[in-house]
């Protein structure tokens, strides 16, 4: 008797372990255990199964990671703020945007630009910046859509010339970038770089250009496409 006891209790027990947790403890209290996994625990849930995947996915588990993704994020990319859109869509298009090193004329012209010399350019143009001089605000410039770049009408660097701009990016294949920069005129390239801020910079040996932060940007900034 204490035998056949012990093998039903082993039995019981098997079955309890085998149950589904949506089943033991609820949707409700399910999903606030979930709220306290971090991005990438949360996205492994969502293979466990069906059950968990419609859990896992819900805007209310996801709008907060959203949020502590774009925090101290100085640009938010467009293609998350696409209205209709789930928070893990607008989660994980993000997260791959912010890995993004290839910058567009949608970046170009969406953001205003700081501009400074640099110790190698000549002094001539250092004396009139006013990054050198102490003075406030930086040079700014503006990117526009049609290929064109312009500045301030008092920026003293700026002799009312004609000015144009260009993104040029060579491949390894079809995904792997061998050389990527913005030209202006023809003026030396500028190197890319992304911060992990998500803020851009360009820069040569004469100058540097920094993409001012424009997070609360309606609509988000950036291309509407996914971009290698």
């Amino acid at each position: 008797m204490a035998g056949t006891r012990r093998k039903i209790q082993k039995k019981k027990k098997e079955e309890e372990e085998r149950k589904e947790p949506l089943d033991v403890l609820g949707r409700d209290i399910m999903c606030l255990v979930m709220s306290y996994l971090d991005a990438h625990t949360l996205a492994l849930s969502l293979l466990v199964s069906p059950l968990w995947n419609a859990l896992a996915s819900t805007n209310c588990l996801w709008a907060p990671k959203c949020e502590e993704l774009w925090l101290q994020k100085v640009h938010i990319p467009r293609l998350s703020q696409i209205p209709g859109l789930t928070k893990l869509a607008a989660y994980s298009l993000s997260f791959m945007d912010g890995k993004r090193t290839r910058i567009t004329k949608y970046d170009l012209s969406d953001h205003v630009w700081e501009l400074h010399f640099n110790k190698a350019a000549p002094e001539y143009w250092r004396n009139l910046d006013t990054y050198w001089k102490g003075g406030r605000p930086l040079l700014r410039r503006y990117f526009h859509l049609d290929g064109s770049q312009t500045a301030d009408p008092d920026d003293p660097t700026w002799g009312g010339h004609e000015s144009c701009y260009c993104t040029v990016t060579s491949f390894i294949g079809e995904e792997q970038i061998r050389e990527h920069y913005v030209r202006i005129n023809r003026w030396p390239k500028m190197n890319v770089y992304r911060k992990q801020d998500w803020s851009w910079n360009m820069s040569n040996h004469l100058y540097c250009y920094s993409s001012i932060p424009d997070p609360h940007k309606q609509g988000g900034t950036g291309p509407f496409f996914s971009v290698v």
